[in-house]
């Protein structure tokens, strides 16, 4: 080469070899995590406990104390075996010593030590004395106390015996180093929700959090015998109280799984609820993967595996037409996924991710085993469970399908599709029904007991806007367009009405509609069966009377659903009884005593009252009372319903007429229609 480059002196004494713990403290990052924003810190609490954890996998620990201690130390206490103290052949040195001196030095690369552990790459303690400014390590062993200090990570002076001891285990006390760290002041907080968790994760193993820090001390003790599963229902009832009442348990027990295979332990723990969010948690020998792995991706296969099986074999996804995915399987999931391995592979030291690719078809394989014998086993919570999936699917199709069909938004483009509307799967008008509904309680019956292909379902919250004006009347004035667009501006301003609009697909702005926006080939108001009921299907009836609205009742658009008032239960057959007329009919027709004796008599109140006391009556308060079943029996099944068509009269002026004594704002008129027809009222239901 032709170029003149300045010469360096790069010569054998410029590589520099870091020996020993040097490594970690130039990089401390690479093995302990972030120094500055505190999961490094506390990391090092995590890998001292990991020992005392991977001793009680070995079965030979039982108790773990933490100490936050007032001085800024922290000290982890274990009974398990306690760290080998006899001279390690090799090193001439303690093997306690080596342990806590030099990378890649443990009893965790032989298998007859530990069947598994917290990872692979035997760093961890030794990179807390490392990181360090002190560490004390004492040891009870062999009916012997050790002692031993280091500084920096090194050594102040051999091990030596202090005492004797009964007892066994190990003891460490470390001063976080602040050249190394920005803080080293722990949170008592973060601590004791790590170690909950390993408690949870290690049945029957008691963990003892102490904070020292404080003029009065706090302490937490854990101790889990149902392992996982209490672990499950403590994560499910802690989304309850941030989230909303309705995201309840589907059911009360969660499932448990485990299995062994190739020398992997499988355990799982599994729960729905009926909210929409998801928390799934995948845990390596009792270590947390945030960046989840091999395992998470083997769990998440099986369960849409099995999901998927099961909904194929009850004709659930060709009845709603869809396919699940895992989306929707994922919605209300609450699920820890634990796997013990004897040489787990992690992305890096931190074990945020586990990588072992022997993991993904073990697990898969478990979980697939042993949920499909749950589902067998429990065949009523398999229905409830897979009724909340397929909802999710037939809700994600909705979406998709409502983002494809660019016919399907609503003209106004003032909001859209109401969020509030769950619409049906046929985007034809033809076949399709719009049921308006009052109030979410009847509207979240109405949504699970709808057919969803071709019904859909508008919950209106309370009493809409009167939006009667005298446009349609026989007055109309030379300010008709005026009024008109003070009516408009009126609807508008109504979130209800506007909202209603909106699903219609109709531009109200128009003096003619055109009825090929038309969303829906019926529109079917569906009230309580009660006076609010009455009133909320007026005023309904009484938009649908505004021009340029009314063409909907012309063209034979507009019906009134029928609802039972009252059900009759004998044994396990129920009969559903539209009003109090019919209930009457019915208890004459089914008295023989009732029939012989004449309505206007004396004694037929009596011997009426006396019949009805003795039958099983529950008298509906409102739509949201009756279950999607019953609700589908009665009033939404096309074979089984009875709709009533609204239509005007022959004398469309009189109808109209009547519609403004009643709805207008001539107070004295409407006083002197009731009052004249009052006569005629056998029956007032308040």
């Amino acid at each position: 080469m032709s170029k003149n480059i300045q010469k360096s002196n790069y010569q054998a004494d410029s590589i520099k070899v870091l020996k020993g713990l040097e490594a970690v403290r130039k990089r401390p990052g690479m093995y302990i995590g972030d120094t500055d924003d505190g999961s490094g810190l506390h990391h090092m609490i995590y890998e001292v406990v990991d020992n005392s954890i991977d001793e009680a996998l070995a079965g030979y620990c039982k108790k773990i104390e933490i100490n936050l201690n007032s001085n800024g130390t922290v000290t982890v206490t274990d009974d398990g075996r306690g760290i080998p103290v006899d001279i390690h052949k090799g090193e001439k040195k303690s093997a306690a010593e080596v342990i806590m001196t030099q990378l890649h030095a443990g009893g965790k690369f032989d298998h007859d030590s530990y069947k598994v552990s917290g990872g692979l790459h035997g760093v961890g303690v030794s990179v807390v004395n490392a990181l360090s400014e002190k560490l004390e390590l004492k040891i009870e062993r062999n009916g012997k106390k050790y002692h031993i200090d280091f500084k920096n990570g090194e050594a102040v002076k051999p091990i030596k015996i202090i005492g004797n001891s009964k007892n066994t285990g190990t003891e460490i006390t470390f001063l976080p180093s602040r050249e190394i760290f920005s803080s080293i002041e722990f949170d008592f907080n973060v601590v004791q929700k790590k170690m909950r968790e390993l408690a949870f994760l290690n049945k029957g193993i008691k963990i003892i959090v102490s904070d020292k820090t404080q003029k009065n001390p706090k302490v937490s003790e854990f101790k889990f015998e149902g392992g996982i599963i209490e672990f499950v229902q403590f994560l499910d009832q802690k989304r309850e109280k941030l989230k909303n009442k309705n995201d309840n348990e589907l059911f009360k027990k969660p499932i448990y799984i485990e299995g062994k295979k190739q020398n992997i332990e499988v355990e799982s723990s599994i729960q729905w609820n009926a909210g929409y969010t998801e928390e799934v948690n995948p845990y390596t020998n009792n270590i947390y993967q945030k960046d989840g792995g091999t395992h998470l991706l083997g769990f998440r296969s099986a369960l849409t595996r099995v999901i998927n099986k099961y909904a194929t074999e009850h004709n659930l996804l060709k009845k709603n037409k869809v396919n699940l995915s895992g989306d929707d399987v994922k919605e209300g999931l609450t699920s820890i996924i634990s796997v013990k391995i004897p040489d787990p592979k992690f992305s890096s030291q931190t074990k945020d991710k586990l990588v072992s690719s022997e993991a993904r078809n073990i697990v898969e394989t478990i979980i697939s085993e042993k949920l499909s014998i749950w589902f067998d086993q429990n065949p009523n919570i398999s229905k409830i469970v897979l009724s909340k999936i397929i909802q999710a699917a037939v809700a994600r199709d909705l979406a998709r399908k409502a983002r494809e069909s660019v016919r399907r938004k609503g003209t106004l483009e003032l909001t859209g599709l109401p969020g509030k509307l769950a619409d049906c799967q046929n985007p034809k008008q033809e076949g399709t029904e719009l049921f308006i509904v009052e109030g979410d309680s009847a509207g979240g019956s109405a949504k699970q007991g709808r057919n969803r292909e071709y019904q859909a379902v508008l919950p209106l919250r309370g009493k809409i806007l009167n939006t009667y004006t005298d446009l349609n009347g026989s007055k109309r004035n030379t300010n008709g367009n005026e009024l008109k667009n003070k009516t408009l501006s009126k609807m508008i301003s109504s979130n209800e009405i506007l909202t209603l609009i909106n699903a219609l697909g109709l531009d109200p702005k128009k003096d003619e509609l055109d009825l090929e926006d038309l969303r829906y080939g019926k529109i079917i108001i569906m009230t309580d069966a009660d006076v609010d009921g009455s009133h909320i299907r007026a005023l309904l009836l009484t938009f649908f009377n505004n021009r340029p609205f009314d063409k909907l009742i012309k063209c034979g658009h507009v019906y009134l659903a029928q609802p039972p008032l009252f059900k009759i239960s004998k044994g396990s057959k129920a009969t559903y009884i539209k009003d109090e007329k019919e209930l009457e009919n019915y208890l004459i027709n089914n008295s023989k005593e009732l029939k012989k004796i004449k309505k206007n008599s004396k004694n037929f109140q009596e011997k009426y009252q006396l019949e009805k006391s003795k039958l099983s009556i529950q008298r509906f308060k409102g739509l949201g009372e009756m279950n999607p079943d019953e609700l589908w029996n009665t009033t939404l099944n096309p074979e089984s319903r009875n709709l009533l068509k609204v239509q005007y009269s022959k004398d469309i002026k009189k109808d109209y007429k009547l519609i403004h004594t009643l709805m207008g704002n001539d107070v004295v008129s409407r006083k002197d229609f009731i009052i004249e027809n009052a006569i005629n009222v056998s029956n007032l239901d308040i």
